[in-house]
């Protein structure tokens, strides 16, 4: 502590106390922990959508595979839920399953409307990709 020598008053000097200190390491600690919950969502919400891209991708393929069969194909023959015409290796990786369905003469006769389903599930939380067009009979 010093003192002002020529009027002998003692002379504030600046600093910071302890308690101050704390208290700032508090507020930027909470700040932190805020800020990296934020982040671990987004990464979160992140890998979902990625998986759902997937997913949809992956129905937009089966789709385009049944569109360029021929209108009598065996594959597009009328019935609900029928399995993934293609075999993919990765369906299990992705945690994908791909069903289709066909109903004839829909809208309209001469017609074929295809429906393709692609569900994945993460953590229990499930999405379905439905992707449907029409093929006719040319």
């Amino acid at each position: 502590m010093g003192a002002d020598q020529s009027t002998g008053q003692k002379i504030r000097e600046g600093g910071f106390t302890l308690i101050e200190v704390i208290i700032a390491i508090s507020i930027l600690t909470v700040g932190l922990l805020a800020v990296a919950s934020m982040q671990t969502a987004a990464i979160q919400g992140n890998f979902f959508a990625y998986r759902t891209t997937q997913a949809a991708t992956l129905a937009q393929d089966r789709l385009e595979y049944l569109l360029s069969l021929p209108y009598d194909d065996t594959l597009l023959q009328e019935g609900d839920d029928q399995a993934d015409p293609v075999t993919a290796t990765n369906h299990q990786a992705l945690n994908v399953s791909v069903t289709y369905d066909v109903d004839v003469d829909s809208p309209i006769a001469g017609a074929k409307r295809i429906t393709v389903k692609a569900l994945h599930s993460e953590k229990g939380v499930g999405r379905t990709i439905e992707l449907t067009c029409v093929k006719v009979d040319v």
